[in-house]
């Protein structure tokens, strides 16, 4: 397809994510004040969108307690900074494997569960968006698997349909795509589809030029995309984003450092892409044109 820039681009923040990065920077937020606090500054920034998980405040863990999403949003719902909440629904798809020659009974850190208590959360706290991971797959590490089956994907659509919270499917790789337009067939999900394509986590799709267009060339028309890369060309994805026509997503959940050496905030990561995109001639646009464009409700927490 050939490349069509997008003028109008929203930038997401994804603030502390899930993985072993608390002890890597001071600067990944791990209790609900801090996670809240870091987002309101990246919203500040210019992100658009908000995206959350949060962890034990002690050990930065990642974490599933309702306690702590209800305070996140809490936090930033009583702020007097206006942005989209996007939490995530990808916890409670873990399992660890035992070694190779004795993969059962499976190792510590299995976090396994029903599709009704991973998106406990969204009920509760009625996000404007939440994320659904379209397929199982390997990470980096040995024997953990990121599952999340056919079966437990379309019960968990269908919970984020009839609540009225907007599923951000995360496309980890072209067969991700393939299973969200099936969800889509079958009326699971709705047809203008919002969709971000990740690009460089290992084993997905690799974060080279190629692989990404063939994601890109993969969208419908009619949905619309946003896309990240880990580490170091995180920034480098905020153009080819807005190149390819999407919008961008940046933060320490996929990249530490606002420089070689130089540790980041998530306020500066914004900042840094807002740069990048008003360099290329687009304008950066807010949570109110967001939600008009992507058609969300904002709403308080249930209570």
């Amino acid at each position: 397809m050939p490349l069509s820039l997008n003028r109008d681009v929203f930038i997401t923040c994804a603030v502390t994510g899930s993985g072993s990065t608390q002890d890597k920077s001071p600067h990944v937020p791990r209790s609900p004040k801090q996670i809240a606090g870091s987002a309101i500054a990246a919203a500040k920034a210019g992100a658009a969108v908000v995206h959350c998980h949060v962890r034990d405040p002690e050990s930065g863990a990642p974490s599933r307690r309702l306690e702590y999403y209800r305070e996140v949003t809490s936090r930033i719902r009583d702020s007097d900074t206006d942005v989209v909440l996007n939490l995530t629904a990808g916890m409670g798809g873990d399992i660890v494997f035992g070694a190779a020659e004795m993969p059962l009974p499976l190792g510590q850190g299995t976090d396994l569960v029903g599709a009704k208590e991973r998106v406990a959360h969204i009920a509760e706290c009625l996000p404007e968006i939440c994320t659904l991971d379209c397929g199982t797959m390997n990470f980096a590490e040995a024997d953990y698997v990121m599952t999340n089956t056919p079966g437990m994907l379309q019960a968990m659509g269908k919970m984020m349909t009839d609540l009225g919270v907007k599923p951000e499917i995360e496309a980890f790789d072209t067969g991700h795509l393939w299973f969200a337009k099936q969800l889509i067939s079958d009326g699971i999900l709705e047809p203008n589809a919002l969709v971000q394509l990740c690009m460089g986590v290992p084993w997905g799709a690799p974060d080279d030029l190629n692989t990404y267009m063939a994601m890109v060339n993969n969208v419908p028309d009619n949905w619309t995309f946003t896309a990240f890369a880990l580490g170091r060309n995180q920034m480098a994805y905020v153009a080819a984003a807005v190149l390819a026509g999407g919008h961008v997503r940046v933060g320490l959940e996929d990249n530490l450092m606002l420089e070689r050496g130089v540790l980041a905030e998530n306020y500066q990561l914004v900042a840094k892409a807002r740069t990048i995109i008003e360099a290329m001639g687009a304008r950066v646009i807010g949570p109110k044109e967001v939600r008009e464009k992507l058609k969300l409700t904002k709403r308080a927490p249930k209570g």
